[in-house]
């Protein structure tokens, strides 16, 4: 089946790609100033497998917090309602898609791959100096979920795409506008818009291949941008050093960060990618074989 949009094909997958109640509930009490974090906490308490898997998150080696955090009301105070957010979100998608059946990826590998490209980029957002980086962390996360959606509406075109690239993701976009007529990274855009995530997520999702295209989070999406080449790079067996070469020094100099600096980031994150990977997503096993990150 083809489509003429990235909207259309959000459109047709609406109701295998729709996030649980829980989180449009604590989405609207976000927004409602009646709501405190008390009653937030409550509601999360409420769903055992979100909370406890929130919990984990929050007391890993990832946040560093020096004492133990053990309810949902006490992350929030200390994480802060919109890191907490963006947690729900990103647990939320990963309890609802992490399984989703295809037989064009390995589900294992996606996810990883994800999960890795957000640790990522919440780390050099760090060494940048950005504030609340937890949506950098969701940003990377969800960065290629649009590539899910393409698996489910357009399997024999999004296989011809895979096909392509598979010994070089860099030539990723312009298969896709070849074949497709559009990106993973416009259908990403578009779902996220449909899900009444913030622009500051949207628009980083569907300009991260081609960040010159952002309005408003022109930064956030050059960090993933870099991020995302980083993780790729690395999964292809290619050097750290090879992707920096082919970074500009503009572009280093925009995000406030030299080579160096990259370099502890990528070294950090094959540290803490693990941790996080078991916490957020303990219900997946790894397979044999699948390319961790070195």
């Amino acid at each position: 089946m083809t489509y003429q949009t990235p909207s259309a094909v959000v459109a047709e997958t609406k109701d295998l790609f729709s996030l649980p109640d829980i989180y449009f509930q604590v989405n609207e009490m976000i927004r409602d100033p009646r709501f405190s974090m008390a009653d937030i906490g409550s509601v999360i308490a409420k769903d055992p497998v979100l909370s406890a898997r929130l919990l984990r998150l929050v007391n890993s080696s990832f946040y560093g917090f020096q004492s133990r955090i053990d309810t949902i009301t006490r992350a929030i105070t200390i994480v802060g309602i919109d890191d907490l957010y963006n947690l729900v979100v990103a647990t939320c998608v990963l309890d609802k898609f992490a399984k989703i059946p295809t037989d064009l990826v390995d589900m294992t590998a996606f996810w990883m791959r994800s999960v890795h490209c957000g640790v990522v980029n919440k780390l050099l957002a760090k060494c940048c100096g950005v504030m609340n980086t937890e949506r950098l962390f969701l940003a990377g996360l969800l960065h290629d979920i649009g590539s899910l959606v393409l698996y489910q509406a357009m399997p024999d075109q999004a296989r011809s795409v895979l096909m392509a690239i598979r010994q070089d993701r860099r030539l990723l976009t312009s298969f896709e506008q070849e074949i497709l007529g559009f990106t993973h990274a416009d259908v990403g855009r578009e779902l996220l818009k449909a899900w009444g995530l913030p622009q500051s997520l949207y628009e980083v999702v569907g300009c991260y291949r081609q960040p010159d295209f952002a309005v408003n989070h022109k930064l956030d999406a050059t960090l993933l941008n870099l991020a995302s080449r980083l993780v790729d790079d690395q999964e292809y067996g290619r050097l750290i050093e090879q992707t920096l070469v082919e970074t500009s020094d503009h572009t280093l100099d925009f995000l406030r960060l030299n080579r160096e600096q990259v370099e502890q980031v990528m070294q950090q994150a094959d540290i803490e990618f693990e941790q996080v990977f078991e916490q957020i997503l303990p219900p997946i096993k790894r397979d044999q074989g699948i390319a961790r990150p070195h």
